[in-house]
C-alpha cells in the first residue's frame, strides 16, 4: 500500500451476505471476473471513439469506470444498478477533440462530465492571465489559463491494473502517469492510483503531483466530484462539518431562487449556478467527511479528504433541468483564484522534484443505518448551520505550509 493511504485494515471479502476466503472464492467460480475485477476496454462510437476505459466491479454491487485517456478520472459510479455519478450532455469526449484554449477559456465545459473531474495542475477556477517570471523565458511573460486548468483532458500512460491478493483480501487497482508539460513552462506529473476491495463499497484515490522540471512551478488542484440523480433529487441532504460559511458566489441574489445550501430542490428551468465555500472542521485523524444523502431511496455517497492536503472546500449547485447536479469540491486553495493565491502568499510553489500527495476516499452509503452513521460522525466533528441561508463571513483563513 502507498504510504499514508486512507485504507483501514480490511477483513476477508464479504460477498453475497457471507465472508469468503480466497480459497472459497476460487471454489465458487472458474474466474474472479465472474463477479469482480478490473477490465480494460476501448469505447467505439461518437465523441468517445478511441477512449480507453477501465471498469471496476467489486462484487458488492459497486461498479465504476476510469477514463484512462482523460487523466484517469472517474466517469461512472453506480451501486446495485443505482447511479451516483453525473453525466452531462457533453459526454466523455475524446481528448483529441478537445480545444483547451477555446471559447475564451471556457472550452473546458465541452468535455465536462463524470463523477470526478480533476482540476489543475497549475491552475484552478476561472480563466486568468498570470505571470510566468518563474520560468525565466523572456519571450513568454504571461500564461493564459482556461477554466479549471488543463489536466483533465490529458491521456494517462497506463502503468498497470488488475487484482492483487494479500492473504484473503483482494485489492482491485490501477495506476497511471499523467504529464502536464511544455517547453518554457511547467513540467508537472500526476502519479495516480485507484483502489477498491473485492466485496467493498469504497473507492480509494491516491495522487502524487511532482515537479519533474528544474524551475519553481506553481501548483493548484481540486476535485470536481459531481453527484446526479437518483442520489440527487428533491429533498436530498448535504452533510458537512461546517465551521463557517465563508463565501457565496450568489450572495447578491441570495434568496431569489429559494435554494439554500442544505437541501436540494427539484430540477427547474432557468436555474443560475450557485457556488459556496465552506470552512470545514476535521476529526481527530485529520479527515473531513462530506456527504450527499437521499433518505427516500436509502442511498448516499461520502467523500473523505485530509484537511492538511485540501484545506478548502467548495459546494457547487447547478439544479438546471437537463444538467441537474451537485458538486463536492475539496481544494488546495480558496475560491479567490490564481492571482489572489500569489498576492496572499498562498500559492504552492514546487521546486525541482518537490511533490504533494493527496488521498481521498469515496464511500457508498447503502441504507438508512449507514446514512445515520455517517451523519452522526459528521455532526460529532462540527454541527453545520441550521439556517439554509447562512450569511457568509467573507473571512478567508490564511493558508500556511505552502
Amino acid at each position: 500500500m502507498p504510504p499514508g493511504s486512507l485504507q483501514e485494515n480490511a477483513p476477508v471479502p464479504q460477498l453475497y451476505g457471507k465472508s469468503m476466503t480466497r480459497g472459497e472464492v476460487a471454489a465458487h467460480a472458474g474466474s474472479l471476473s465472474q463477479f469482480a475485477g478490473v477490465r480494460l476496454m476501448t469505447l467505439g462510437d461518437g465523441l468517445e471513439r478511441g477512449l480507453r476505459m477501465l471498469e471496476f466491479r467489486t462484487g458488492s454491487g459497486l461498479r465504476f469506470s476510469v477514463l484512462v485517456d482523460r487523466a484517469m478520472d472517474i466517469a461512472e459510479v453506480e451501486h446495485q444498478g443505482r447511479a451516483i455519478g453525473w453525466h452531462s450532455a457533453a459526454g466523455f469526449r475524446h481528448p483529441a477533440l478537445h480545444d483547451v484554449e477555446g471559447e475564451g477559456g471556457f472550452g473546458w465545459a465541452r468535455s465536462f462530465s463524470g463523477f470526478m473531474v480533476t482540476c489543475g495542475l497549475d491552475h484552478i477556477l476561472g480563466p486568468e492571465v498570470v505571470s510566468t517570471d518563474s520560468y525565466n523565458y523572456p519571450g513568454r511573460k504571461t500564461a493564459s489559463h482556461g477554466l479549471h486548468g488543463r489536466v483533465s483532458t490529458i491521456p494517462a500512460r497506463l502503468t498497470g491494473y488488475g487484482e492483487a491478493w494479500e492473504g484473503d483480501r483482494c485489492i482491485l487497482w490501477a495506476e497511471g502517469v499523467i504529464s502536464q508539460a511544455t517547453v518554457f513552462g511547467e513540467n508537472l506529473v500526476l502519479y495516480r492510483r485507484i483502489e477498491a476491495d473485492v466485496g467493498g463499497d469504497e473507492i480509494r484515490l491516491i495522487d502524487r503531483v511532482v515537479n519533474e522540471g528544474f524551475l519553481k512551478t506553481p501548483h493548484m488542484m481540486f476535485y470536481h466530484i459531481n453527484i446526479g440523480h437518483p442520489v440527487l433529487e428533491e429533498g436530498a441532504r448535504y452533510l458537512a462539518p461546517i465551521k463557517d460559511v465563508i463565501w457565496a458566489a450568489h450572495e447578491g441574489r441570495y434568496r431569489v431562487q429559494g435554494v439554500g445550501y442544505k437541501t436540494a430542490p427539484a430540477p427547474s428551468n432557468g436555474f443560475a449556478e450557485q457556488v459556496w465555500q465552506h470552512e470545514m472542521a476535521a476529526n481527530a485523524a485529520g479527515e473531513v467527511p462530506v456527504a450527499l444523502v437521499n433518505d427516500r431511496i436509502g442511498l448516499g455517497i461520502e467523500v473523505s479528504t485530509l484537511k492538511e492536503q485540501f484545506p478548502c472546500a467548495y459546494q457547487w449547485q447547478y439544479y438546471q433541468s437537463g444538467a441537474y447536479v451537485m458538486g463536492i469540491e475539496p481544494s488546495t486553495h480558496h475560491v479567490l483564484g490564481n492571482q489572489a493565491a500569489r498576492d496572499r502568499g498562498e500559492m504552492i510553489w514546487l521546486g525541482p522534484q518537490e511533490a504533494r500527495q493527496y488521498q481521498t476516499r469515496f464511500k457508498v452509503l447503502d441504507g438508512p443505518e449507514q446514512i445515520a452513521k455517517s451523519e452522526a460522525a459528521i455532526r460529532a466533528i462540527a454541527a453545520q448551520p441550521d439556517d439554509d441561508f447562512p450569511t457568509p463571513s467573507c473571512q478567508f483563513p490564511r493558508l500556511s505550509g505552502r
